[in-house]
């Protein structure tokens, strides 16, 4: 007994010992690392701070890009990300809940405000897991303003809400394949957090990347548990450098002419494509460059048709415009005279044989004036002959064919020579075999419009330094080369002139009231995938490359339109739905007057009402008549001016169908034009202001009926850029 009570005590007695030891290394434990403020090498202090320091990023506003004007074409504008917080231990008083409390009410409230059905929010709200937070995909995403504060107003405990930067884009569908887009792009940290960077993707907003992206900054700050800024401490602060301000040489006006333009040639001929520029004869300033397909920038719906940038990215064989150049380079040797003659229809190159377009029964002896005007293939040989393919060549080379332009774009296609063998020679000379990119065609177009000198084409103004305000990027017009002399550059444009105005010319469609236009059309065989050579009355690019006023010019426009679905009218029909308007109005907004001096041939009105509208479009058309076409119908049911009247060629006259009337794009049309649709539909007119058509209540494509009201505001050329300088200069003088 006595021997297990001993046992006891010095058992008592270690146990006492081991605890008074522990306690004593602890308590030096503690003591140490209140004195050193370390524990095994760590210096918890920092450890601390770590974990309550709290870096978010300032994001930085992305350079905004304007057109020539200062228009705004693409701007950052901001934008919410909605969150539904779900974890409960953010809530420290129930009365005043920090996360959602009634998943079924908040489901219900959201599917108001983002695109997302009832259910499926509900289901993110009651997620599996136990998530601290939730997000709503794409419909949570790009919220305005607008719409977060009237959710904020519905008072929904634990929903939040993220600020973002979303490019905006005004215009919407907008020379959308020049411009680009941006995207969210997903990046991931060393800690494993994740941000998203704003990044260009396309166009402009891709190549001038390092401009417009700017630089994020940075914030850090001490938080509590939840991520919030303790009281009394201080923020550190990176402020963010905001992006470059790019300025473009685009013209939104000019290129509102051009989309409105291309939609009506889409709709009414559905072409596997269609593109047109127009550019600044004497400088190669792009003032506007569209496309179809097409799509949206800020949607991206359309992307998955046409990726390519059609007008730089795209090589083909331009067909008769490129006889422009032989012509020029034939009056710049000599070789060419306008009055004398050769036989039409066939040319033998060795034991081939090149044919007029008219399947080489030609047009029996003519003058090469005449042939020109015809778009003779003939005429084209013979003067490579005389003019021999190795002198031809250099011009090719001096016309900078075969070269990139090296405009400020990606992926320019430099198109490719033939020329190895005397048909190859030959068929080159009149735009077969060989390919070019629309720039390439535009940029040899300014030797022709600009006295000789060719100007390199160019989209890119100036760049200004976001910080300083000043000019980091200045683009200046740059002549390239000078192929011709100014007076063979005169003599090309008097002939080419006459392939408008001359009574068998390919190019009478583009006549345009009050203007001399020279200029030159295009037919040009496409290749199919398997290499060969396209058949079929559609399957072809239609072109025209025209310059105006002639005697000097201030504006080239091409316009292209591949594969179009022709009723029973030529290729021309499409390009100069494109053409003329764009040039006239761009003649008219520019304020370059009409040559009062021109007299134009006046046109008697058939009758054809009854008759296929096909038919009357065509007729029209061949008169000279800018035919306005109301409604699908296959039937004429009325015509203003009526049958017998007479009008100038150019003017418009309304073909009323059977069937679907719609509203025309009146942009730019003088009132005269706009009560001829009025009285043929039976329109109720108001109108404001004087000159041309700026704005219209019933827009181009809604369907009409007979009674309703449409409203007109009229406005002159230049008398905007009047108003608005007027109007700063006052802000200025008051403020």
């Amino acid at each position: 007994m006595m021997e297990n009570r001993n046992n006891r005590k010095i058992g008592a007695a270690i146990l006492y010992i081991g605890f008074a030891l522990l306690f004593f290394i602890l308590f030096s434990r503690v003591l140490y690392i209140q004195a050193t403020g370390k524990a095994d090498g760590h210096e918890l202090k920092n450890e601390a701070l770590e974990k309550y320091m709290r870096t978010d990023v300032l994001e930085a506003r992305r350079g905004t890009i304007y057109d020539t004007n200062g228009e705004i074409i693409a701007e950052d504008a901001t934008s919410f990300t909605i969150a539904a917080i779900l974890d409960d231990s953010v809530t420290t008083n129930p009365e005043s809940p920090n996360h959602v409390t009634d998943p079924e009410k908040t489901a219900k409230v959201l599917a108001k405000y983002i695109d997302m059905d009832e259910a499926d929010i509900l289901a993110r709200l009651k997620k599996d897991g136990d998530p601290f937070q939730v997000e709503f995909g794409k419909a949570g995403r790009g919220l305005s303003n607008s719409v977060k504060l009237q959710i904020e107003e519905e008072n929904l405990p634990g929903i939040t809400f993220i600020r973002q930067a979303k490019r905006f884009y005004p215009n919407g569908t907008f020379a959308s394949h020049l411009i680009g887009f941006t995207q969210q792009i997903e990046k991931e940290d060393k800690n494993a957090n994740v941000t998203f960077e704003t990044e260009g993707q396309m166009g402009i907003e891709k190549s001038y990347e390092k401009y417009l992206q700017g630089t994020d900054g940075k914030i850090r700050y001490t938080s509590d548990l939840w991520g919030y800024l303790l009281p009394e401490k201080q923020e550190m602060v990176a402020e963010p450098e905001d992006g470059d301000h790019m300025y473009l040489t685009i013209d939104s006006k000019i290129q509102t002419f051009m989309e409105d333009a291309l939609n009506e040639v889409e709709a009414q001929y559905n072409p596997a494509k269609a593109f047109a520029v127009v550019a600044e004869a004497k400088t190669g300033k792009i003032l506007a460059m569209s496309q179809r397909p097409t799509f949206h920038p800020g949607t991206r719906e359309g992307l998955d048709v046409n990726w390519m940038n059609d007008l730089v990215e795209y090589s083909y064989e331009p067909g008769s415009t490129m006889k422009i150049f032989t012509l020029a380079a034939a009056i710049e040797e000599g070789v060419f005279n306008p009055e004398a003659t050769y036989k039409s229809g066939t040319y033998s190159v060795g034991p081939n044989r090149i044919r007029d377009h008219n399947g080489g029964a030609g047009w029996g002896e003519i003058t090469y004036e005449e042939g020109i005007q015809r778009s003779s293939n003939v005429a084209i040989a013979n003067m490579l002959e005389e003019m021999t393919p190795s002198v031809f060549r250099q011009y090719l080379e001096d016309f900078h064919f075969g070269q990139k332009t090296d405009i400020e774009l990606p992926s320019e296609a430099s198109g490719s020579i033939l020329f190895n063998y005397p048909l190859e020679q030959v068929t080159t000379a009149f735009g077969q075999g060989s390919t070019v990119n629309a720039m390439q065609m535009l940029q040899a177009a300014t030797a022709i419009a600009n006295g000789g000198k060719m100007m390199k084409p160019y989209i890119i103004d100036k760049i200004i330094d976001n910080t300083t305000g000043k000019t980091i990027v200045n683009t200046e017009p740059e002549v390239v080369g000078e192929p011709i002399s100014k007076e063979t550059a005169a003599e090309t444009l008097d002939i080419l002139e006459t392939v408008i105005t001359a009574e068998h010319g390919t190019g009478k469609p583009y006549h345009i009231e009050g203007y001399d236009i020279a200029g030159k059309t295009g037919t040009a065989q496409l290749v199919g995938e398997d290499g060969r050579y396209l058949t079929g009355t559609n399957n072809y690019l239609f072109s025209f490359i025209g310059m105006a006023p002639k005697d000097d010019p201030e504006l080239i426009v091409y316009a292209a339109v591949a594969q179009p679905k022709l009723d029973n009218e030529s290729g021309s029909a499409p390009v100069s739905k494109i053409f003329n308007p764009v040039m006239r109005n761009s003649l008219q907004y520019l304020n370059i007057q009409p040559d009062e001096t021109i007299t134009s041939q006046t046109v008697e009105l058939k009758d054809f009402t009854g008759q296929k509208t096909f038919e009357a479009r065509e007729a029209y058309a061949a008169s000279g008549v800018d035919p306005v076409i109301i409604g699908t119908g296959n039937e004429i049911v009325k015509q203003v001016p009526a049958a017998g009247e007479k009008l100038l060629q150019g003017e418009k006259a309304v073909l009323l169908t059977s069937d679907k009337w719609t509203m025309p794009n009146m942009t730019g049309w003088a009132i005269r034009d706009v009560m001829k649709v009025a009285q043929s539909v039976g329109l109720k007119v108001s109108y404001s202001g004087s000159g041309y058509v700026i704005s219209q209540n019933i827009q181009a494509d809604d369907a009409i009926k007979e009674g309703q009201k449409l409203i007109i505001k009229l406005e002159k050329p230049g008398s905007a850029e009047e108003a608005n300088k007027k109007a700063n200069e006052e802000s200025d003088q008051s403020g």
